[in-house]
């Protein structure tokens, strides 16, 4: 019954058989013998079929809603059962976007890897939408975004860092001396920037926008598809560019970049954790998120390079920091 009532769920939210069978891996005709099974077990039609897809009638529509809790009570059921089985490796399911991914990530994963050896990741790396609707389905137990998401009842979010969108350039630049400039001062440099519609370059021009400064102003000479390549353009000194702090992280503490505030208007984003409300934290998901929480010893990790640390007791263990 539990796979009639999934394929039933996908067909209702894709509102298209034929979509549902390539999300669910199973042929059209075997999707709609298993719609025909529940509306004949239920003595009710669940959906008006058409030419452009399928809708949801009056009564499938109450159908959803209990399927949906259903479901919901089954995945629960499933969690509590696994976190029972003592021989079973544990776990956790990680979504993160872009940024997150590449700059934060790797760095917690190998501090975890070292203190709590037991513990396994499956991570997946997708935009914010993606992540979030991972969370409410139970697929992914923590997410961790950038930027705000919209309200959602099964959602926790938690603010756990703030990413400054910082002006970044080579350390011989005229203005490698000094710590901050000003708005104004940006249309009269190179500007190297992400493609159009980038996440990015969206975050960066609302802001600058806001603060009073019209996007199209800036002298933007170059175009490139991903941070690392913006960074290896402006370290061979064809330019500046505005992006997150975080990475550039590494070559600020290596002396190759210089990062200036922009004194009159700082730009922040929260990078946020998402949790499903309606689930249970293991104690392992609690000790990521405690983790994540604890600024100090957050910041000592993402200080370090894990390619070449050896000395892990200068980190402090995690559990001996639940003070902070």
């Amino acid at each position: 019954m539990e796979q009639h009532f999934l394929v039933f769920k996908e067909v209702a939210e894709t509102k298209n058989i034929t979509l549902s069978s390539k999300n669910l891996h199973m042929s059209q005709p075997s999707i709609s013998l298993q719609i025909q099974n529940l509306e004949n077990h239920y003595g009710a039609r669940f959906f008006d079929r058409t030419n452009k897809g399928v809708t949801l009638t009056k009564e499938g529509e109450i159908f959803y809603k209990h399927v949906r809790s259903v479901l919901g009570i089954l995945a629960n059921a499933k969690e509590q059962i696994c976190a029972l089985a003592k021989d079973q490796r544990r776990l956790i399911y990680l979504g993160a976007t872009l940024t997150i991914g590449e700059y934060i990530l790797p760095n917690i994963l190998a501090y975890l890897f070292r203190t709590h050896p037991g513990v396994d990741f499956k991570v997946k790396i997708a935009n914010t939408d993606s992540i979030m609707q991972d969370v409410l389905e139970k697929k992914i137990h923590i997410g961790l975004i950038e930027g705000p998401v919209p309200h959602h009842k099964d959602l926790n979010v938690e603010s756990f860092w703030e990413d400054e969108l910082v002006v970044v350039l080579p350390y011989f630049h005229p203005w490698a001396t000094r710590k901050s400039i000003t708005l104004s001062e940006l249309p009269f440099e190179r500007l190297v920037a992400r493609e159009v519609g980038s996440g990015t370059r969206k975050v960066m021009e609302m802001a600058i926008k806001e603060r009073g400064l019209d996007p199209a102003q800036l002298n933007v000479t170059m175009e490139l598809g991903s941070t690392q390549a913006i960074k290896q353009v402006v370290a061979a000194g064809l330019g500046i560019t505005i992006i997150s702090s975080l990475t550039v992280r590494k070559e600020y503490d290596q002396k190759i970049f210089k990062t200036l505030k922009i004194q009159d208007a700082p730009v922040y984003r929260p990078l946020s954790i998402l949790t499903n409300a309606q689930s249970t934290q293991s104690k392992d998901e609690r000790r990521l998120t405690d983790l994540l929480h604890d600024r100090e010893l957050l910041s000592e990790i993402l200080s370090k390079d894990y390619n070449e640390l050896e000395d892990q007791s200068k980190l402090i263990p995690l559990g001996a920091a639940d003070h902070h």
